[in-house]
């Protein structure tokens, strides 16, 4: 929008604040921080809410893959088949056999329910969700037959156990007497602690060799499913079509959205109604836009006359008025991105602050999974933000700018 000089000298005025105008002025900053605090918010939380999915997906497909090929029978005798399978399937980054198995876990008279994992020495090593994470010790020393795993940090807090610290794991996988099955009871030193970022990975997982863990269980040279990873995780059913019908009936391909189906869609559910909800905080500052620009118009309606009978024309007296409207809503939004940005820089920070203030655990891991306050900036949810915000501070000017456009300076002056 184009204005004359004269026009942008008009605008420049009504924006600040003169003579009798200091309600008038307070009601239109009310309304640059109200744009400002709903531009915010909707950036913060989208952000927030964008971090906790994606640190999620991350680190459950970290541990997880894409997807897992299980077998029907419970065991994978002909795993290695099934990895060259995978491996020359087109799109498919990886396939990593894996044993799984519940059990139990003691250490100093303190018991916990663990989660074995089983998994080459080299594959352990190079994954990167379990490599970058470790806290204590060293996945080096994790090899076949030494008789060292690695746990969550959850765990070890749990049990108490540290570096070099010996745990039992009890299996049912036992021998077999006439008085039943005797479960057995195997020592591990602990050689690494790793620390994921997910609770309840933190709080069961335990690493072992695969080699190890078939000893534990007695599962012979078998496995217990095969991780994949590919190229494209929104594609994974695409990509892995080919691989299930060959193997066919004899064991069934899980990916990432049937495993979490639940949880990916309660977040996306949330978000939509985060982003709804948080709307309507910018809606209520346009309304106070709208206010302050009729009664701007009302204060203002002689000086308005006066122009018109100078030669300003309609089109002038409502550009006038859509740019100062417009101007508080950019000022706003503007700050309100500053101020959103800020916060997600120190919203640890921030989070630590109210807990000390309050004494309340706000962000408790064994509710909400992540040990901290995630955040991720989507650009395009910025610029959607910032448009919408904009297109509607500039729809509330439209009514005001109307009605000093409509003013008839004859009735004005007569009555003046």
């Amino acid at each position: 929008m184009i204005l004359s000089r004269y026009e942008r000298m008009i605008a420049r005025r009504y924006l600040l604040p003169g003579k009798g105008e200091a309600f008038i002025f307070l009601v239109a900053s009310i309304s640059l921080v109200a744009v400002m605090l709903g531009v915010a918010a909707l950036v913060i939380v989208m952000s927030v809410m964008n971090g906790f999915r994606a640190e999620l997906f991350d680190k459950i497909v970290g541990l997880n893959g894409h997807a897992v090929v299980q077998p029907v029978g419970g065991r994978m005798p002909d795993w290695r088949e099934i990895v060259a399978q995978a491996r020359a399937t087109p799109g498919v980054t990886s396939a990593v056999p894996l044993i799984e198995q519940p059990l139990a876990a003691t250490y100093n008279g303190r018991a916990e329910a663990v989660l074995v994992r089983g998994m080459r020495v080299d594959d352990i090593r190079r994954n990167s969700t379990i490599h970058d994470k470790v806290l204590m010790g060293s996945l080096q020393s994790i090899t076949q037959g030494s008789g060292r795993i690695a746990i969550g940090s959850r765990l070890a807090e749990s049990l108490g156990a540290q570096v070099g610290s010996e745990i039992s794991l009890f299996s049912p996988q036992g021998q077999t007497t006439p008085f039943g099955t005797v479960p057995r009871i195997v020592s591990y030193t602990v050689g690494a602690i790793f620390e994921i970022g997910v609770y309840d990975y933190d709080k069961a997982y335990i690493i072992m060799p695969i080699e190890d863990a078939q000893t534990l269980l007695l599962m012979g040279d078998a496995a217990g499913m095969v991780e994949i990873k590919t190229s494209d995780a929104d594609k994974v059913g695409e990509i892995l079509k080919p691989l299930a019908d060959k193997i066919g009936g004899n064991a069934v391909i899980a990916d990432w959205r049937t495993m979490n189906a639940q949880l990916f869609e309660a977040l996306a559910v949330e978000r939509v109604a985060m982003f709804t909800v948080l709307s309507i905080i910018i809606l209520v500052a346009v309304f106070n836009i709208l206010s302050s620009l009729i009664m701007l118009v009302r204060a203002k309606t002689r000086d308005i006359a006066i122009l018109r009978t100078m030669g300003a024309t309609r089109g002038s007296m409502m550009r006038i008025f859509i740019v100062v409207g417009t101007t508080i809503g950019a000022l706003g939004t503007v700050a309100g991105l500053v101020l959103g940005f800020i916060f997600l820089f120190y919203r640890q920070g921030v989070v630590n602050f109210v807990q000390l203030v309050t004494g309340q655990n706000l962000w408790d891991p064994s509710i909400r999974y992540l040990t901290e306050l995630p955040s991720k900036t989507d650009p395009v949810e910025i610029i959607v933000i910032a448009l919408m915000a904009l297109i509607f501070s500039f729809l509330a000017t439209l009514y005001p700018a109307w009605k000093a456009a409509s003013t008839d300076p004859v009735q004005v002056l007569r009555y003046e």
